[in-house]
């Protein structure tokens, strides 16, 4: 592991919690990948001048959050890390290239359907009308990250296979001239079914996270409504409160 680390002595902050937090960033920033060995205690300290309990404490934190794993014969390793999502009109895909999560998706549906009534409510558009549905799996490292599911209004974009699995969304659609604006989203949680299960490479029954989002362009049009599952292992939102004047 060749990374800088450093210590500030005189900081009131606890020495343990300064190296996890640096150890937690290059995770997230990608500069410690899934599979990388973080050394033992011994040589991390002595290289740092910190006690081994100061160290031990440092990473059994990053251990408690599923960002390291101790392994017999093979010592601390990297397991994942997780993305952290601020609540904006932001896309997964550029979220995870944000935090350096080298992005893939794979699309398992592209396809013209008849809008339920559900999907048409969303959209605005009338019941059995065709809309665009695109199913993705997407992957961060080369691990499953979330799925997908996207339905858009019939004929507002050609959407290429191609094109999904090499960009997001949101991208494509700024591209072909539409001009995001605001959305109406809600989160949640639930068990995963069978199927689910399968595609996030969870338990079945294992808990999942949850987002519907509609999005309207500047003019107030709905153009997307998605309803995203997600590894809570591997995901999460980040939200900013501000008290009422």
């Amino acid at each position: 592991m060749s990374l800088d680390l450093t210590v500030d002595r005189s900081s009131p902050v606890p020495l343990y919690f300064q190296l996890s937090q640096q150890l937690e960033a290059a995770i997230e920033h990608g500069a410690l990948t899934p599979g990388s060995l973080l050394g033992n205690e011994i040589e991390l300290a002595a290289r740092l001048g910190l006690s081994r309990p100061t160290v031990r404490q440092a990473i059994q934190s990053l251990v408690d959050k599923g960002l390291l794993v101790r392994r017999r014969g093979v010592g601390t390793q990297v397991v994942h890390s997780q993305v952290k999502r601020p609540l904006e009109l932001s896309s997964l895909y550029d979220d995870l290239e944000a935090a350096g999560q080298r992005p893939a998706t794979q699309v398992l549906v592209n396809t013209v359907v008849q809008a339920s009534a559900e999907i048409a409510a969303a959209l605005g558009v009338p019941e059995g009308s065709e809309v665009h549905r695109v199913e993705r799996l997407r992957l961060a490292h080369g691990e499953p990250m979330a799925y997908l599911t996207n339905h858009l209004p019939g004929g507002l974009l050609d959407l290429d296979t191609a094109q999904l699995e090499a960009t997001g969304l949101y991208r494509l659609m700024r591209a072909a001239g539409i001009t995001l604006h605001s959305a109406r989203q809600s989160i949640g949680a639930r068990a995963a079914t069978a199927a689910e299960a399968e595609r996030l490479t969870e338990p079945e029954g294992a808990p999942l996270l949850t987002m519907q989002r509609t999005t309207f362009d500047d003019t107030g049009r709905a153009v997307e409504y998605g309803d995203h599952i997600y590894r809570p292992s591997r995901y999460s939102f980040e939200f900013q409160l501000l008290v009422r004047p």
